[in-house]
């Protein structure tokens, strides 16, 4: 089944693409002063919806969502969802921003997806990837000038795109030579990134320690790097 995912829940947003952007006039800041726009929330609802159908055993997790209802199990079954990463870049009109699922199902990664609707371009952990050879390296848009102090990576040159998961499908198809976070991100911004990466033999840590795929629950921010 998940092997067919990828081209459902595709058909699903390019489906509600015009409401989508129609949506990204309409947000609001959170509590933490990031921004949600009713496109969040809408396409969080649809990807539920569908998902829950195909899934019904399996309990969500999402940037949306209350998560603090959960009772976390490390062989439990979850789909964990980013609706809308990026969305700073989305409501500013911006096409780098993408959709991130990945879905355990017993405590075992069995899938994850890159979807970037606006560049019209998608990763999973079956694609075949054609990597190209790049020297820059990618950098999180939530660092301040003491973080940037702190990176561990070289590059030739570097670049900041505001998007999570554009960042990891760049370093993941050798756009971006690596990337690295090493702020702290949510588990929902990375679980996707970081099992594609992992399934292609491409070097990731969590918090500085090598990642194999492992659950990721949003009980704590995460430092991560891919390749």
């Amino acid at each position: 089944m998940e092997k067919l995912l990828s081209e459902s829940i595709i058909k699903l947003v390019k489906n509600n693409l015009s409401k989508l952007l129609y949506l990204r006039h309409d947000f609001k800041k959170k509590k933490d002063d990031s921004l949600v726009s009713n496109a969040d929330i809408f396409l969080q609802d649809i990807l539920i919806s569908k998902l829950s159908k195909d899934f019904p055993s399996h309990k969500f997790i999402s940037e949306e969502l209350d998560n603090n209802s959960i009772s976390w199990n490390y062989r439990g079954s979850y789909i964990i969802i980013d609706p809308i990463d990026g969305t700073e870049n989305f409501v500013s009109g911006l096409k780098e921003w993408g959709i991130g699922i990945s879905i355990f199902t017993n405590g075992i990664h069995k899938y994850s997806l890159i979807y970037l609707p606006e560049l019209n371009d998608f990763i999973d952990n079956f694609s075949k990837i054609n990597k190209f050879e790049s020297r820059i390296s990618g950098i999180s848009s939530s660092l301040n000038k003491e973080d940037l102090l702190t990176l561990n990576i070289e590059g030739l040159e570097y670049r900041i795109t505001g998007c999570s998961m554009y960042n990891m499908y760049c370093a993941i198809t050798g756009r971006f030579k690596n990337f690295e976070n090493v702020k702290g991100v949510n588990c929902w911004d990375v679980l996707p990134g970081l099992n594609i990466a992992y399934d292609n033999n491409i070097p990731v840590k969590v918090n500085n320690v090598n990642y194999k795929g492992e659950l990721l629950f949003p009980t704590q921010k995460y430092k991560i790097r891919i390749g």
